[in-house]
C-alpha cells in the first residue's frame, strides 16, 4: 500500500487510490467541481490543483493517483493564486442569481469563493446569455446561465442509470448542457442529478422555492418505499407552515452507505412523501356509531379495542399486519397476540399492481420491513384469514395499515370478508376505503414523526429517527400496542421505541444483542445473516 505525505502528514492508503480521497482521508479539503467519487474522473473543472513534490507546476488531484513516498502540498501560494484564477474562470459567466437561487446556501461557487476566490473582478463585457428555467423532465429544470459543464450530470446518466438523456452541446462559452433529441430526462433515478450539480444549474421541480436551505432541519432515516431501505435524510421545514394542511417535510435526500444505496436514491423514494402532510391523514381515534365514525379520546378507544379482544376468543380473532409496521411496533403487536393466544396472523398483502425491480436499487417489494415481520414470527396466509372471515369463523379483525379494498384480490369477496366481522378495528396513517368500515380506527404516526427500525431484505436492520412532530393525535404503532397492552392487564413494558427494541433484542434470536448503539447509522445484520456470512 503506498505511503505518502500531505500537507506534512503522512497517510497510507489503497493502491489507486487518487489524492483528493487521499487528502480527504486526512481531513484535508481539496476544492472540486468535476469529481464525484461514484463516477468516472473527467477533469474538467480544474479547481483541484495540488503541488506535488519536483513537479514543474501544479497538478489535478483527480486524476492523479498517491504512490508510494509522493509528498503533496495543497495550500502553497502557487495552489491558492491558481484556484483564484479558476474561480474567476469558473464565474466569468455567472449570473447573479443568488438571490433567487435554490441552492444558495449549498452552493459550491458560493463556498468556494469565499474560501479560495475573493478576486478583484476583471470582466467587463457583457455576459453570455443561455436558457433558464428549461424543464428537462417531470423532476428536473436547468438554468444554463448557472451551469459551470462539470459533466457530473452527463457522466450519471451515461455510466449510473445507462440511459444516456443528457450531453454537451457547441463549443467554448456557448457550451451547454442539454438534452438529445427526443429524449426526456424521466429515469427512474433522475433527481439525483440535482444531488451531484454543484451550483444551482439543475434544481428540484418539486422542491422550487418552497423554502431556503438555512431553514431545514435535518433527521437521519430510512426509504420506507422498498425493501432496499436507502439511506436518506428528511429535511424538515422550521418555518411551519400558514394552513393546517401545510407542507411539513421539504423534501428528501439520499445518505451516503456504502453497503445499501451508496449516494443514490430513485424518484419514487424521493418523492413518496406526499401522504405523511395529506389531506387524509388521521388526527384521532375513530368510533362508529350510528353509521358514521366519530372521534373519541384515546382512553376510550383503548378500552373498546382491548375490549373486543378479550370478548372474541383467540380462535375468532384474526390479524393483518403490515410489513410497512417498523420492527419495534411488530415485536408490540406480538407480545399482544401471545397474551391473547391468537394465532391467525398475516401480513402479506398482494398489490393490485406488481412492483417493477432493477438491477440498481429498485426492489419489487414495495415494503421496508417484510424480513423484520418474517423474522419477528408475523408470517401466515392473509388469504385464508379473509376466507376465514366471509365464513364467519373469524368474528374480530384487526388490519395494520394496508387498504384491502385496493389489493390483489376481488373486491366482492373482500368486502363481504370485512362485512361479516363482527368488530372491524382499523390502525393506520391515512384514511381509506377499509378503514372507512370499521369500528374502531388508531391513527398511526408516520415513520418521519417517531423513532423506529426497518430490516431490509438483505437482513441489514437500520434505524430511522423523528424529524417532525406527530399530526394532531397520531401515535407510534407501538405504543398504541402498549397501551392496549396495558389494558389487558400486562404491566407497562417500555415507554419508549428504543425499549421495545431492547426487548426485541432480548426475545427473538435474530436480533440478539442489539441495541440502537450498535445499529449506528449504517445498520448492522441480523444474526441469521452474519451466521450464514460466516459459513
Amino acid at each position: 500500500m503506498p505511503k505518502l505525505t500531505i500537507d506534512g502528514k503522512e497517510i497510507e492508503v489503497a493502491p489507486g487510490t487518487n489524492l483528493i480521497e487521499a487528502a480527504r482521508a486526512l481531513d484535508i479539503e481539496v476544492p472540486h467541481y468535476c469529481y464525484h467519487p461514484g463516477l468516472s474522473v473527467a477533469g474538467q473543472c480544474r479547481l483541484c490543483m495540488v503541488d506535488i513534490e519536483k513537479a514543474p507546476r501544479p497538478t489535478i488531484a483527480c486524476n492523479t493517483v498517491a504512490t508510494d513516498g509522493m509528498v503533496v502540498w495543497t495550500q502553497t501560494e502557487r495552489v491558492l493564486e491558481t484556484r483564484k484564477s479558476i474561480m474567476e474562470f469558473h464565474l466569468i459567466n455567472h449570473p447573479l442569481d443568488c438571490p433567487v437561487c435554490d441552492q444558495a446556501g449549498e452552493c459550491w461557487l458560493q463556498i468556494y469563493y469565499m474560501k479560495h476566490g475573493l478576486y478583484d473582478p476583471r470582466m467587463v463585457d457583457e455576459k453570455v446569455h443561455k436558457p433558464k428555467a428549461v424543464p428537462l423532465g417531470p423532476h428536473v429544470i436547468l438554468d444554463a446561465e448557472r451551469c459551470i459543464l462539470c459533466s457530473r450530470c452527463v457522466r450519471f446518466c451515461d455510466e449510473v442509470t445507462a440511459t444516456g438523456e443528457l450531453g454537451i452541446f457547441d463549443r467554448g462559452d456557448r457550451s451547454e448542457i442539454g438534452l438529445f433529441p427526443g429524449r426526456e430526462l424521466d429515469n427512474k433515478y433522475s433527481g439525483n442529478v440535482v444531488d451531484i450539480c454543484p451550483v444551482g444549474a439543475l434544481t428540484d421541480r418539486d422542491f422550487r422555492f418552497q423554502v431556503r436551505v438555512w431553514y431545514l432541519d435535518a433527521a437521519k432515516s430510512i426509504c420506507p418505499g422498498c425493501a432496499r431501505g436507502c439511506n436518506i435524510e428528511v429535511h424538515v421545514n422550521r418555518r411551519r407552515p400558514h394552513h393546517a394542511q401545510g407542507r411539513r417535510v421539504a423534501r428528501l435526500k439520499p445518505r451516503f452507505n456504502a453497503a445499501v444505496n451508496k449516494w443514490w436514491i430513485c424518484d419514487d423514494g424521493r418523492y413518496g412523501f406526499g401522504f405523511v402532510d395529506d389531506g387524509s391523514r388521521l388526527r384521532s381515534p375513530l368510533q362508529r356509531e350510528g353509521g358514521q365514525q366519530l372521534p373519541v379520546a384515546w382512553d376510550e378507544a383503548i378500552a373498546g379495542v382491548a375490549g373486543a379482544l378479550t370478548a372474541h376468543p383467540p380462535a375468532e380473532t384474526g390479524v393483518i399486519a403490515s410489513p410497512k409496521m417498523a420492527n419495534e411496533d411488530l415485536f408490540a403487536l406480538r407480545r399482544v397476540l401471545d397474551r391473547r393466544g391468537v394465532t391467525q396472523v398475516g401480513f402479506a398483502v398482494r398489490p393490485r399492481v406488481p412492483g417493477d425491480e432493477d438491477k440498481l436499487l429498485i426492489r419489487a417489494d414495495k415494503n421496508p420491513n417484510t424480513r423484520g415481520a418474517e423474522l419477528i414470527g408475523l408470517g401466515g396466509d392473509t388469504a385464508a384469514i379473509l376466507a376465514a372471515a366471509r365464513a364467519r369463523r373469524i368474528r374480530c379483525l384487526w388490519i395494520f395499515g394496508h387498504d384491502l379494498l385496493d389489493a390483489g384480490w376481488p373486491e366482492a369477496e373482500t368486502r363481504a370478508a370485512l362485512g361479516a366481522v363482527e368488530t372491524l378495528i382499523w390502525s393506520g396513517t391515512n384514511a381509506n376505503a377499509t378503514s372507512a368500515l370499521a369500528r374502531w380506527v388508531l391513527p398511526s404516526a408516520a415513520w418521519v414523526e417517531r423513532d423506529g427500525t426497518f430490516t431490509n431484505f438483505e437482513g441489514r436492520v437500520q434505524r430511522f429517527r423523528a424529524a417532525v412532530d406527530q399530526l394532531g393525535e397520531a401515535l407510534p404503532d407501538w405504543e398504541i400496542l402498549g397501551r392496549v397492552l396495558t389494558a389487558l392487564g400486562e404491566p407497562t413494558l417500555a415507554a419508549r421505541a428504543e425499549h421495545w427494541f431492547r426487548e426485541l433484542g432480548r426475545s427473538v434470536p435474530a436480533f440478539a444483542g442489539m441495541t440502537y448503539q450498535s445499529i449506528g447509522d449504517t445498520g448492522q445484520m441480523v444474526g441469521a445473516t452474519r451466521e450464514a456470512a460466516r459459513a
